[in-house]
């Protein structure tokens, strides 16, 4: 028989506050992410989604608030531990240049606590490219020898590489055209259901909202606006984010000129 299923959450920020000089970028903001739940976080350019992932992470430190991780505060928690069990896809890709592709999907793997021999990290670097539909031939080429899409399935190969338990996608179709960024949802639904993995999303793409999300969170001028399951979100009748999910000029939400 199973034990009780924890309801404490994987990752939650408790009143978070972080501010750079006199700008306020995060005013209070409260967020949980369930054990297993894929959370995506809208909102425009500068309302504190790559910094409210960043504190997740512990790369900044609130200057109000709390980062729990497992119930636990970060700076509390076996840093190391965390570390290794979360996967990574970055905006740009952030390949490394100077390595292969199978050396950058391997480059955790040969490191500790995986310490996998160099055939090793390359037979499980092989493997996870495959599940991104890309074939070994692509293994020793080098990422300027790739396309952008290509890259990006690379980059989504080293993410989950190690099999993390939890798994951050940092605006995952950036630079995409239309038929590439549905295949790298697609690949992100599937790998994160098949996983298990908790997954964290930052994005203003509402077609990555709609493909990868069980929730959507909304930030606003340094708090969450609206917070629900994606099913919810066309018929939520707070104002900010019926103007942000259909992408109108008019309403609460202020162009920036």
């Amino acid at each position: 028989m199973s034990g009780p299923v924890s309801t404490t959450p994987r990752i939650a920020l408790v009143d978070v506050h972080k501010s750079f000089g006199p700008k306020t970028v995060l005013a209070g903001v409260n967020l949980a992410v369930t054990r297993g739940e894929s959370l995506v976080i809208i909102g425009g350019s500068g309302t504190g989604k790559s910094v409210t992932l960043k504190c997740m992470l512990g790369i900044m430190t609130p200057e109000r608030g709390q980062v729990l991780i497992d119930g636990t505060p970060i700076e509390k928690t076996d840093r190391e531990a965390f570390l290794n069990d979360f996967g990574m896809l970055f905006q740009g890709g952030a390949l490394f240049d100077s390595l292969t592709v199978w050396q950058n999907v391997g480059f955790r793997l040969r490191r500790k606590p995986f310490a996998l021999s160099k055939q090793e990290a390359r037979d499980r670097a092989i493997a996870k490219l495959a599940r991104v539909g890309l074939g070994p031939e692509t293994a020793d080429l080098f990422p300027a020898e790739l396309s952008g899409g290509m890259q990006k399935r690379v980059g989504l190969a080293r993410a989950i590489a190690t099999d993390p338990h939890v798994i951050f996608f940092d605006e995952p179709t950036a630079g995409l055209d239309p038929i590439m960024a549905g295949v790298i949802n697609d690949l992100i639904r599937e790998l994160v259901t098949e996983m298990g993995a908790t997954a964290v999303t930052i994005t203003h793409d509402m077609t990555t909202v709609r493909t990868v999300a069980d929730n959507v969170a909304m930030l606003h001028d340094g708090k969450v606006r609206w917070h629900g399951p994606v099913g919810e979100m066309d018929d939520a009748t707070d104002p900010y984010l019926d103007q942000f999910i259909h992408g109108r000029a008019t309403g609460p939400i202020a162009a920036i000129r």
